[in-house]
């Protein structure tokens, strides 16, 4: 992906069609991106529009183009053949340009296939575990959230309660808890990204009952995009409401949860490079895998789909 004046982002193919060196190492030039092993350039379609020192240029000199759509931060890329993008726009993330509210993301590169990330997301029953110095407390009281969810038209929704709790250290910093809380979460699960919005309020205070003013939030969206069978571009940011006695609050929840995300990352590659040297070895599923276990069957059917209606469209979740 590059931008143009600036402004337009094109999404093209990370392949020269002349000696296939990844265009990604080449220069913007104007509106085209040049190739920096022999010069070639390309416009936004795609197309080959310079040769050095050659005026006739074959109409097979072009690399594929891709659809983009910019918005809220967010750059999405329609993987598949053009005409298939129109009328999917992408959904809106409100928590990006929501009047008083701030948020700051990152990018990490795993040595996992994307399933992984997805199965982590949707079991949180290993937050106690693997995040005890952050949004974690102890393993009993998170193995025993109330954990509702079920499917939807688009994919999958999951909530979960948990009632007169510790307060994480994450928690305590940022909003001043004394005592216990109520907390819970909301996940949205989608064929591109996962969503979860987390809340916390004193103890016995209604929240569950719908008393959720002046409760305490982490919007979090979740990216997730395969590279390859066994790697993932994971796009994520956390969003939360500004307060101006603490101008500084952006910047330690970011660094609290990239810690957070760093130790799904260890769990997660170490989990990866295990199952690698045994593939043929067996394994069971508890009662916290049921969200993880249904993505994995609507990925399927939605791979399946993709694959009745054309073979020549591409698909961006082969590799899920």
């Amino acid at each position: 992906m590059f931008r143009i004046n600036s402004s337009n982002v094109v999404a093209l193919e990370d392949r020269c069609c002349h000696r296939g060196l990844p265009l990604s190492k080449g220069v913007v030039v104007g509106s085209t991106i040049q190739c920096s092993y022999h010069g070639l350039k390309y416009d936004c379609s795609g197309a080959c529009v310079h040769i050095p020192n050659q005026e006739k240029i074959p109409s097979s000199a072009r690399v594929k183009s891709f659809s983009v759509v910019e918005q809220d931060g967010l750059v999405w890329v329609w993987l598949g053949a053009a005409e298939g993008a129109q009328g999917q726009n992408p959904d809106r993330y409100k928590w990006h340009t929501e009047e008083k509210w701030a948020h700051k993301g990152k990018k990490n590169y795993t040595r996992a296939p994307a399933s992984m990330l997805i199965d982590n997301l949707l079991d949180l029953s290993h937050v106690g575990y693997v995040h005890g110095g952050t949004i974690g407390v102890d393993p009993k009281s998170h193995s025993a959230a109330e954990m509702n969810y079920e499917p939807t038209a688009w994919g999958i929704v999951m909530s979960r309660k948990m009632r007169d709790a510790q307060p994480p250290s994450t928690y305590v910093a940022a909003a001043g808890f004394q005592g216990k809380i109520d907390r819970w979460s909301d996940t949205e699960f989608r064929p591109a990204y996962i969503t979860i919005s987390a809340g916390a309020k004193d103890v016995n205070q209604g929240a569950f009952e719908g008393n959720q003013e002046g409760a305490f939030w982490l919007k979090s969206l979740h990216a997730i995009t395969p590279e390859t069978e066994s790697t993932t571009h994971y796009f994520w940011t956390i969003s939360h409401r500004v307060r101006d006695d603490m101008p500084g609050l952006t910047e330690f929840l970011f660094q609290e949860i990239d810690k957070t995300f760093a130790e799904d990352k260890e769990v997660i590659e170490a989990q990866s490079n295990n199952l690698l040297r045994t593939p043929d070895r067996p394994l069971i599923d508890v009662r916290a895998d049921g969200p993880s276990l249904l993505a994995r069957r609507l990925i399927k059917k939605w791979k399946e789909q993709e694959r009745e209606q054309s073979t020549s469209e591409g698909t961006s979740l082969s590799a899920l």
